[in-house]
Formats: structure tokens, sequence, C-alpha cells
């Protein structure tokens, strides 16, 4: 593991370059990655789009980013003004337009368009467990986690706010909680100890007992057993992960791609070879993944190709 001090350059670097690496096979099926596997950072495929273009993943992820930073706390309306900015204007995009765009996240962005309420905007049906939030939480994740570690939140507060931000899109509790479990896993990389399995384990242990004992319903926590226990999860075949763009496949294949791996490059590769969704399940372990290995474990020649790079990297100067 790298020591790489900007816990926002990792983690947020992280999540560009999995989402880019993952933009050229986007929608792609497993079989179809597999006749022409991505090994590499490569160019257009599915947007036709040159190497290093990211999606909606990261947009939505610097507009959080940029509104932290800016206002140097979490404000749910100066959020989804970006959001807004973003699907109207183009802005936080590597080319002036907003393209990839999931119908969950369109249509909260256009219901505040219209009624300017942030706690109502995001789906909270069944139907509204797409992935759309939780590529895009790790920002608040990091800022609760720095919340925490300051002693001004506890848990209950961090979740509080966690589930409020990816409720922005998708408001569902089974979405909730996938940003809930991402969270604590995000907590444990950055204050734990030894391998990245184990802090992820800590982090799930200690998420699963939050939802126990807070929850009055555990049948959407459920949804996340196969989580419980990372020993047995690792030891699934590739055949049993699933990389769809629903909220449970894409944590699951994003935490099964790092914890079978032991290496950046090589926990990215495995997570946009499952095919599917894979610029977000690829973001989504990018993250993750940053956040352990540090900046420096980026493959420069990957790095060297993301659009507009150096506007990312000073978005991510956040003073603690």
């Amino acid at each position: 593991m790298t020591d790489n001090t900007n816990i926002w350059l990792n983690g947020i670097m992280g999540v560009v370059v999995g989402d880019a690496l993952g933009c050229p096979v986007q929608f792609e099926s497993r079989k179809e990655v597999a006749r022409h596997p991505v090994t590499d950072m490569r160019g257009y495929g599915t947007f036709n789009l040159p190497e290093g273009s990211w999606t909606d993943d990261s947009s939505l992820t610097i507009a959080l980013l940029e509104s932290i930073r800016r206002i140097g706390k979490i404000d749910l309306d100066d959020i989804m003004e970006n959001f807004m900015n973003w699907l109207y204007d183009g802005d936080f995009t590597p080319y002036g337009q907003s393209y990839d765009i999931g119908r969950g996240t369109m249509q909260a962005i256009d219901r505040y368009s219209r009624i300017r309420n942030a706690k109502k905007c995001g789906g909270d049906e069944a139907r509204n467990n797409g992935n759309g939030s939780l590529m895009r939480i790790l920002p608040a994740c990091i800022y609760c986690s720095v919340m925490e570690t300051s002693g001004i939140y506890s848990d209950r507060d961090a979740i509080d706010v966690i589930h409020s931000v990816g409720g922005l899109t998708h408001a569902h509790i089974r979405s909730n909680i996938a940003c809930g479990l991402y969270f604590f896993m995000v907590k444990q990389i950055l204050i734990g100890e030894g391998p990245l399995q184990e802090r992820m384990q800590e982090g799930l242990t200690q998420g699963f007992a939050f939802y126990e004992s807070c929850l009055a319903d555990k049948e959407n926590l459920h949804y996340y057993d196969r989580l419980r226990d990372l020993t047995a999860f690792k030891s699934l075949p590739a055949e049993k992960i699933k990389s769809t763009g629903y909220v449970v496949d894409a944590l699951e294949a994003a935490v099964w791609s790092l914890i079978t791996t032991d290496r950046f490059d090589q926990a990215l590769l495995k997570a946009v070879n499952l095919g599917d969704d894979t610029d977000t399940v690829g973001a989504i372990a990018g993250g993750l993944a940053g956040l352990y290995y540090g900046y420096d474990s980026i493959p420069e020649n990957w790095l060297s190709a993301i659009k507009r790079r150096e506007w990312i990297e000073e978005m991510c100067q956040i003073k603690e």
C-alpha cells in the first residue's frame, strides 16, 4: 500500500480512472467483453469517445466534491444545483455536455428543478434501486469520515448525511443501505490497519451491526447478506457475481473485484471485465482501491489519459 496523504485525491482519481476504464465497454455482456478484454486505458467503443473519457459517475462525483470544497459542508440544495448544472448545462463533464444519464437520476433532477425540495426529489420506490447514488457517494463518505475522526460526527450523524446525499436521486432504503455500507468501508480503509480485505470486513461488520440496531424492518438489509463474510464471498466464482446497474449487484461486483486482487490496476481491470455496467462498477471499486493503494499506485499512463486531469486534481485539494 502506498502512503499518500491526500485522501481526496486518492479516492476521487480512483473513481474517475475506474469510470474511464469501463466507459468503452459499458453495456457489453461479459461474453462480449471477454472477446476483447480491457487490459489498458482505451477509447471509443460504446460512446465513441477518446481514451480517458469519463461519464456521469465521475461528473456527479465531482459535482458533489465541488460543493463540499466550496462550502465546506454538505448542503443538499447546493449539491442539487450542481447536478442541474451538469444535466442542463454540461458542467462537470469532459466535453461540455452531459451523457450516459440514468433514468432515476434524470427524473430526480427534473423533479428538483420543479419543486426545489432536495428532500423530496429522489425516487423512493423499490424500482428506484439503480446504482446512481452509490456511484457518486464517495465525497460524502470521505467528508463524514473526516468529521467522525474529528469527533464532530457519530455513526448516526454520518449515516443520516449519507442517506440524505444518496437520497437526492435514489431514496429507497435499499440504496441508502448500499451507500451506508460503502461509508463504513471507506471509514475503515482510512483509519484501520492491515490488508484491504480485513479493513473492508471490519467496515461491513460495523455497518451490518449499525443497520441491525436501527432498522425495524430488516428485509432490505438481507439483500446484502453475501457481504457479511468476505472470506466466503471471495471464494465465489465469477459466474456467481452479477455486474448490472442494480445497486446490490454493483456493490457486490466492486467488493468482489477488490478482495480477489492485490493491486489497484488488477482490481479495476477485474471490475470492468465483468461486463454490463462496467463504468459504474469500475468507479465504485476505484474509489475504495484509490483510498487503500493510493494515488501513486495508479498507472501513470492511465492518469495521463484522463480528460481534464489537472482540473480534477485541483478540485481534490481540500484543506481539512
